[in-house]
């Protein structure tokens, strides 16, 4: 029966340490804060946990924070705070216009950033409940001759051809944010390189945060605060859709030539994809049409499409292009 939740006990502690005692109690708990993605797994009845802890209410998780000259971001804090806050849209735009461009603006108002970051792949085969490798069965149903798979991997794939979902974290990972978690017996602040893995990893997780781990936040470094910043994403509604490719870019220029650069595309490979060849290209040039083909030429180099998703090569080479024309 779809739309029908199943029974849960739902516990909603003040503090992380509250939190933290809960997971490790109930072997099958699951964290929720705005629910957004939560709550389809369940009305779907494909995720069934006996025990709920909702995080949303503890204090210390929310909010936006000065950090020297970068900024602190609760785990807890909405989408709509990040992408209407002045301190994100003056220091790192890229991210504002990443979190603004999630969903609709009614789940914005009550997703969190954590949720955005930490949110399960969007394949509909996994979603629909099928034994595929991700969900612990040894067939992966998108990577078939006759599967829909549109929507799947260019890059990397592991027997499991599921993408990234998440905007916000294709920002966060150009702007070289730290994920601070806290474990079972420790604190530990990770790179986004380490918070987002992929199938080689561990098929059946999309991060690095173990069942008993509680996102506190996120923090963005100094580094690229006031940069020449760019976020585009491609999806086939302009509201509610998820990417079917996104760039996020942040630049520091030097005159008329582009020096240090960072640039991340997203929905192409099971993580946020650092455009590597493209930033070693574009260093110590002037943005122009000539930079810009060559950008095309690269930028979707060693790509695998499916049946389906030969398109995501040209939507790649174009949106890293653009990136580069924003700072003409």
């Amino acid at each position: 029966m779809t739309d029908v939740m199943h029974s849960f006990e739902l516990f909603q502690p003040a503090t992380v340490a509250d939190a933290q005692e809960l997971l490790g109690e109930h072997d099958d708990a699951w964290v929720i804060a705005g629910g957004k993605d939560s709550l389809d797994w369940f009305k779907h009845r494909v995720m069934q946990p006996s025990v709920l802890v909702d995080i949303s209410g503890i204090p210390d998780l929310s909010g936006i924070q000065e950090d020297g000259g970068g900024l602190y971001i609760g785990a807890t804090t909405t989408l709509t705070e990040v992408a209407d806050s002045d301190l994100v849209r003056s220091r790192f735009p890229a991210l504002a216009e990443a979190a603004a461009n999630v969903a609709s603006p009614q789940i914005r108002n009550a997703g969190t950033i954590g949720g955005n970051v930490a949110q399960d792949t969007r394949c509909v085969y996994y979603r629909d409940g099928f034994p595929c490798y991700r969900a612990g069965g040894n067939t992966c149903y998108a990577n078939t001759p006759t599967a829909m798979n549109r929507e799947h991997t260019l890059f990397e794939a592991s027997r499991c051809v599921a993408v990234t979902p998440s905007d916000t974290g294709v920002a966060l990972t150009a702007l070289e944010a730290t994920f601070h978690i806290q474990g079972r017996r420790r604190e530990r602040e990770i790179s986004a390189g380490e918070f987002f893995i992929g199938p080689e990893i561990d098929i059946e997780r999309m991060t690095s945060l173990e069942p008993t781990d509680v996102l506190l936040g996120i923090r963005i470094p100094e580094k690229w605060a006031g940069s020449s910043q760019y976020f585009e994403k491609v999806a086939d509604r302009n509201v509610w859709d998820f990417a079917l490719v996104n760039v996020a870019m942040a630049a520091h220029m030097e005159g008329d030539r582009i020096g240090d650069v960072s640039m991340v595309c997203g929905a192409v490979q099971c993580t946020p994809r650092r455009l590597t060849d493209v930033e070693d290209l574009v260093k110590g040039e002037v943005p122009g049409e000539d930079l810009e083909s060559l950008v095309k030429r690269v930028a979707a180099s060693g790509a695998q499409p499916l049946n389906y998703n030969h398109f995501k090569i040209p939507l790649m080479e174009n949106l890293a292009a653009r990136a580069v024309r924003s700072l003409a």
